[in-house]
């Protein structure tokens, strides 16, 4: 048994917070000797059928000897995974590879308590990812009949399951590849669970406050104040050890004072009491800890950060903060205002995520300031656990949003985020703010890494996903500002109806060059010294309804220009009386009030009479499209800020209803071999050190994908060289060894068709004088490829945005003028043809005057492999082909660099785990 184990480390890189079904956190991990007491207490609790169904046999313990086997592996033939709430063992999984095969049986045993909660499925993603890394590539299993919970189990993984029936036994086997089904099924699992887990953040039945204070300014007074205040449905109770009374309550001194079950602990004490205040959590079983303390800096505050998540976790519960601003829910039946907010916003559909508290506290301020409805706000402070995409995964179920804000200072897990997004916006809008400095600092509280994608990355990667980007949290809430009240406009139509002739031409031209249509431009005559308000609200209420009800428009902005002379209320009016013709219309429709002097007229608001609209607008393929609840007119300060927002809204519904695309996949990868040759290659790298590829590594990677590169080798005599064209076959290239000088004929770095042995010889002869001045770089041979277009493709693995796929047009395209496109792996068909098509220099790839169209098919097939390979292996930290020539019936990589990073940092989905941050 003891040479087992000596045959792998502990590999710590398996250790993983989980959610379960149900929302609750636990822990997973490698099993180890320690749990053989917590092993035999589960079975001890179990009933007699659970017993029989595993061992197929009743046993009422297990032995010494069945305990060090269950419980002593070697990490590498033998495995096994535990999953713990606490102390609490709730389940065991583990594989035994079967002689010196590629194949494993594997078996579970799951606590009765604890069964309905989705261990098996998590269980099996870890103990698969597990088998892969060890060479494993497929499981069976051995189940009776009678043990239908296990074959369901197995059944719904998402594995291309194989049945028989041998010996009075149900045989079930399955390969372990991470196929697309497989990780459908455990991004639609994981997606169930974490929405769970924030609903029951933004959902409890009874809260605590922790911290809880009598005096008036502190935080702690101000969030027992506001809970109350906004009218929480449920039970509050204040904690406050030094207080008899809080908020008009009784004061407790303990969690343990408390006479029910707490649902969320609100922690408002000072920072070095919040490691006990979450011990006392912990043991009290409260589900969801909202941490309002600041002061986790610096590489001491984070790492307390980081264990007082690891406590709540191990404990079952999720985390918002520390240093957060509140949550809000405005659910009639909630009416949860956890937060610094003093009231409760409006009721509404509008779904918002922040992280830090400034730009929490501000969003909660411009909300009520512009009358714009939320269902929900969600404050992450330090985000060192919930964060923005589980804050998506929830909003996108929520039936009360029909449109998300999020402000940004990080994406957490990169390639999760983009899924995500990609999923959200196609069922509901998803407007992006972020922080200036993202990527290039780290916010407080985070550990994440600064950038090192190339410029532009991240607004081609939301363009990508369908969200719309701004530049400020203002312009975020001016485009929300529509989608609180209006529907999404249904096409680029727009109806100018305005009492500015000029102010109208100017709205037109603007609404032009930003790709808007324009199907008509009224001129009414409003409000003026001549024509009294009543005529005015007349003369454009006529106009709007008999614009919507010509059916010819898809959007309306509604242009007043008052003058100085206009009485107290008459803007308000005027505007009251364009919601009410307005009506419940899918027609879009926006107003700009200029030179107004009212007192109480705000020029960037929402103009309701506090009416609700109910149900669905209609059914599209991807998801019901709920219709804006709050019903409103939004207003802007001018026309161009309403524009460039109805602009935006309407390229995002051109996004919405585009083709998807077909997701790519390839049969002849082999990403078995790939990922065991990246495992292989970096089990020296220890942290963020990349190891650079040799040639011989790089050549035997791509081909893995299918990928080849056209040969060359590096020479250091005349006859090496003429031995390698003879290999290669005549004509061929000579090339500098050098990232610069190998791209530049008019340096003398590139020499092609050479036809003979004796012109080899002389242009050998003639580069070596040539590059002397240059240090006497390396001199390569090639074979010579067809003539054609060169490009770049370039892939990394971003700490910020995950991998990143680039395309350009080699030479000034890229290098001067910056003329790439990025996009995120996985890619569909649609994305490709995206991808070849943006750079401006990409006419060239498709003919133009007498140079003949290149193999664009064949480009498209390079990037969808090269997308795949990043997608499956995100050890794979950069990779750059340069050049890659394309020509009219072929395309050749001529050059290719590949970097690695160490194995066990994994950024992928194919296993469900939690990011720790």
């Amino acid at each position: 048994m003891a040479e087992q184990i000596t045959k792998r480390p502990y590999p710590a890189h398996w250790e993983a917070d989980v959610l379960l079904r149900d929302g609750a956190t636990a822990r997973l991990r490698p099993v180890s000797p320690d749990d053989a007491e917590a092993l035999q207490k589960m079975h001890e609790g179990q009933s007699q059928d659970s017993i029989y169904f595993r061992y197929f046999t009743y046993k009422s313990q297990l032995s010494a000897k069945e305990l060090e086997r269950f419980t002593v592996v070697d990490y590498v033939d033998r495995v096994a995974f535990v999953i713990l709430l606490g102390d609490e063992l709730l389940g065991i999984g583990r594989y035994d590879r079967l002689s010196e095969s590629t194949e494993a049986e594997v078996a579970f045993n799951i606590a009765d308590v604890h069964q309905g909660r989705g261990l098996g499925s998590i269980l099996i993603e870890h103990l698969a990812a597990a088998a892969r890394e060890n060479g494993i590539r497929s499981f069976v299993a051995e189940v009776l009949p009678e043990n239908r919970k296990m074959l369901t189990v197995f059944q719904a993984a998402g594995f291309d399951i194989k049945r028989s029936f041998e010996d009075g036994v149900v045989v079930v086997e399955f390969p372990v590849d991470p196929t697309a089904r497989v990780r459908a099924v455990m991004e639609a699992r994981e997606h169930r669970a974490e929405a769970q887990s924030v609903a029951e953040l933004l959902r409890p039945e009874s809260i605590a406050v922790i911290g809880a204070s009598r005096q008036w300014g502190s935080i702690g007074f101000a969030l027992i104040e506001n809970i109350i205040e906004g009218g929480y449905s449920g039970p509050v109770y204040g904690i406050n050890k030094d207080a008899f009374e809080v908020a008009g309550m009784i004061s407790r001194s303990s969690l343990a004072e408390v006479p029910q079950h707490i649902d969320l602990a609100v922690i408002a004490v000072p920072y070095d009491q919040i490691r006990s205040v979450v011990q006392d959590c912990a043991a009290h079983g409260v589900k969801g800890l909202l941490i309002v303390t600041d002061g986790f800096d610096g590489e001491e505050g984070l790492a307390e950060q980081r264990r007082l998540v690891r406590v709540a976790r191990a404990h079952g519960m999720r985390v918002i903060g520390p240093a957060s601003a509140g949550i809000i829910n405005t659910d009639p039946q909630i009416s949860l205002n956890a937060s610094v907010s003093p009231a409760l916003p409006q009721h509404g559909s509008i779904g918002l995520f922040s992280q830090s508290a400034p730009i929490g506290a501000m969003l909660f301020t411009a909300a009520s300031q512009r009358g714009i409805g939320i269902s929900s706000m969600i404050n992450a402070g330090n985000r060192a656990d919930v964060s923005g995409n589980d804050a998506m995964q929830y909003l996108e179920d929520d039936r009360s949003t029909s449109a998300v804000g999020l402000y940004l200072e990080s994406f957490g897990n990169p390639r999760k985020f983009s899924r995500i997004v990609r999923r959200l916006a196609r069922k509901k809008p998803v407007v992006v703010s972020r922080s200036h400095g993202m990527g290039r600092r780290i916010p407080p509280g985070h550990a994440t890494r600064t950038t090192e994608a190339p410029r532009g990355t991240v607004p081609s990667m939301l363009r990508q996903a369908g969200a719309i980007e701004t530049d400020s949290y203002t312009a975020m809430m001016d485009i929300l500002q529509v989608l609180a009240c209006q529907p999404v406009p249904a096409g680029p139509r727009l109806t100018v109806i305005g009492n500015a002739p000029a102010l109208n031409r100017l709205a037109v031209e603007n609404a032009r060059t930003a790709g808007l249509e324009i199907v008509g431009v009224q001129d009414v005559r409003m409000l003026d010294a001549e024509h009294p308000v009543e005529e005015t609200i007349q003369a454009v209420t006529q106009a709007v309804d008999t614009v919507v009800q010509s059916g010819q428009t898809d959007a309306i902005i509604v242009l007043v220009q008052s003058g100085m002379y206009q009485l107290e209320g008459d803007a308000t009016r005027v505007a009251h009386a364009i919601n009410e013709v307005a009506g419940d219309t899918d027609v879009t429709i926006m107003a700009s009030f200029t030179s107004v002097l009212e007192k109480n007229f705000r020029p960037t608001s929402v103009i309701s009479n506090g009416q609700l609209r109910q149900g669905p607008v209609d059914e599209g393929d991807d998801a019901e499209r709920v219709k804006p609840k709050q019903f409103g007119l939004p207003i802007y300060a001018s026309a161009e800020q309403a524009v460039h927002v109805l602009s935006e809204l309407v390229q995002y519904r051109a996004w919405r209803e585009a083709e998807r695309g077909i997701a790519i996949e390839y049969e002849d990868i082999d990403r078995y071999k790939a990922e065991e040759l990246v495992n292989e290659w970096t089990q020296d790298a220890t942290g963020t050190e990349l190891v650079k590829l040799t040639r011989a590594q790089t050549d035997e990677l791509l081909e893995c994908y299918g990928i080849s590169v056209l040969p060359s080798r590096r020479f250091q005599t005349t006859d090496e060289a003429l031995e390698y064209a003879e290999e290669f076959g005549y004509p061929v290239a000579l090339k500098a060894d050098n990232t610069i000088l190998r791209h530049r004929l008019d340096l003398g770095g590139v020499r092609l068709n050479i036809e003979t042995s004796d012109g080899l010889r002389a242009n050998i002869e003639s580069m070596r004088e040539v590059l002397a001045p240059y240090g006497s770089p390396s001199i390569e041979v090639q074979a010579m490829a067809p003539a054609g277009q060169g490009c770049i493709v370039a892939a990394v693995e971003d700490p910020l945005v995950g991998p990143v796929i680039s395309f350009g047009i080699s030479g000034d395209a890229v290098e001067l003028l910056d003329d790439w496109v990025h996009v995120v792996p996985p890619l569909s068909d649609q994305d490709l043809e995206r991808l070849i098509r943006t750079p401006r220099a990409s006419a060239k790839l498709f003919g133009y005057g007498d140079i003949p169209a290149v193999d664009v098919e064949g480009i498209k097939d390079l990037l969808a492999r090269v997308s795949q390979l990043k997608d499956d292996l995100p050890q794979v930290a950069r990779i750059k082909f340069n050049p890659l020539l394309a020509a009219s019936e072929a395309t050749t990589v001529l050059k290719a660099e590949i970097y690695i990073a160490n194995a066990a940092i994994r950024t992928d989905s194919a296993r469900r785990a939690l990011l720790n941050n």
